[in-house]
């Protein structure tokens, strides 16, 4: 095995032995619980809690600074989550409109909207966007971008990193255990069924996607320095916008275009893909015209 295929795979190293860890943590967590959360979310939220965490070591091992994952000073920091963020409105409102226009997304008539009720849906979905994005980011265009950067090219760690981004929203299990049914080996076993999830050819539309997603974000992150701050305000728009979508809005599922989006949220698919390829495909363009 050469050596870019071994960088390749430690993060899928890293991540095998935080799942695990939450296996063995989240059956515990459980039976402490009394079964009233899944065990299945219980040990994804800690596989993300503990891969969270692992930044930090990762960080002293790597010899990796705050700047070096990509953080700014905290006024350019701040500066940054605000054209990120009207960064994630300019890019992804056009495909908004493009779905409605198409009948793809209606309007749904049974929410009675006050607006009480709508300021505290903007707020809310704000608040857990951000969070998200806080989250994801610095692990993704953070620790994992910079450590593969160090040992790989500025497109490799794109891409890595992008792929390891797309793959982690689709390793879940929907199968229920009952709390007196349940036992370490259960917990291994719903991970097993979340990998497996992972070669589901129903997840391939949102998959490439949210791989663009990550492309997207990656390409921010290499060109412009100490960027993180603009990838984590772009990131917090889309979720935002997604969040209040599907609260405002129903999918038709009778719709001719319904193939523009796939059923992971009803937004991301083949539309999101070929915009923001459209979109990564212009800035080169332009980088390479430019003086």
């Amino acid at each position: 095995m050469n050596k870019r295929m071994t960088y390749a795979l430690v993060p899928l190293g890293v991540l095998l032995a935080a799942s695990s860890l939450a296996c063995i943590v989240g059956y515990f967590v459980f039976q402490g619980l009394n079964g009233q959360l899944p065990l299945a979310k219980i040990i994804s939220k800690s596989t993300q809690l503990f891969l969270v965490l692992s930044i930090f070591p990762a960080m002293s091992y790597l010899k990796l600074s705050k700047a070096d994952l990509g953080f700014a000073p905290t006024p350019v920091f701040l500066k940054q989550l605000a054209l990120g963020f009207g960064l994630g409105f300019a890019t992804l409102m056009p495909v908004f409109i493009i779905e409605y226009a198409l009948g793809i997304h209606i309007i749904d008539q049974a929410q009675q909207w006050t607006a009480g009720l709508v300021a505290k849906k903007i707020l809310v979905s704000l608040l857990l966007a951000l969070i998200i994005s806080l989250i994801e980011e610095p692990l993704f265009r953070g620790i994992l971008f910079a450590g593969l950067n160090k040992k790989l090219s500025v497109i490799s760690a794109i891409l890595i990193s992008s792929s390891y981004y797309a793959a982690l929203h689709f390793l879940n299990s929907k199968t229920q255990i009952a709390v007196d049914q349940a036992s370490l080996a259960s917990s291994f076993s719903l991970l097993g069924e979340a990998f497996a999830n992972l070669l589901n050819p129903d997840i391939l539309s949102a998959f490439l996607a949210l791989l663009m997603v990550g492309i997207f974000l990656g390409v921010i992150r290499a060109k412009v320095k100490h960027s993180l701050g603009l990838c984590i305000g772009c990131h917090t728009c889309w979720v935002w916008q997604i969040k209040m979508s599907k609260s405002l809005f129903n999918t038709d599922t009778g719709s001719d275009y319904l193939y523009l989006v796939s059923s992971y949220d009803g937004v991301i698919g083949p539309l999101v893909t070929g915009w923001l390829g459209l979109a990564i495909a212009g800035y080169v363009v332009y980088k390479k015209i430019s003086p």
